[in-house]
């Protein structure tokens, strides 16, 4: 199965991490990410701590855990690629219907920040 697959059709919680330049680690729940193809991934981030991490530092890691009673999931590593402030593209693809936050932030300033997917290791254990 592909990753985009995978991130569509599995329900499940997603966390992310960054660090700022001195190592000040940053976390998150974030939704699952957005596919442009199957190395790129985009995430919709509010103008807090982790976007703002990300300027100092492009790495971040994303760990998502599916709906089970076993720990069963994915961890991604990236690297920031870009980021826009498009609004329009941004409620284009922002997951209205899955974002209990959307009605609460849905005015404020957002960036859609893409990334590079460098690793995937499985929730528990490293196989790569």
């Amino acid at each position: 199965m592909k990753l985009s697959e995978y991130f569509e059709n599995t329900p499940g919680r997603g966390i992310m991490a960054t660090a700022d330049a001195d190592g000040h680690v940053g976390i998150a729940v974030y939704a699952r990410p957005h596919f442009i193809d199957e190395e790129t991934v985009a995430f919709i981030m509010a103008d807090k701590l982790m976007h703002k991490n990300l300027q100092s530092n492009p790495q971040a890691a994303y760990l998502f855990m599916e709906d089970k009673e076993r720990y069963v999931g994915k961890r991604l590593y990236l690297t920031k690629i870009k980021e826009e402030k498009d609004k329009a593209l941004i409620d284009q693809i922002r997951r209205k219907d899955k974002c209990p936050v959307y009605r609460v932030y849905k005015d404020s300033l957002r960036y859609l920040v893409y990334f590079h997917i460098d690793k995937v290791l499985p929730l528990i254990g490293e196989k790569k």
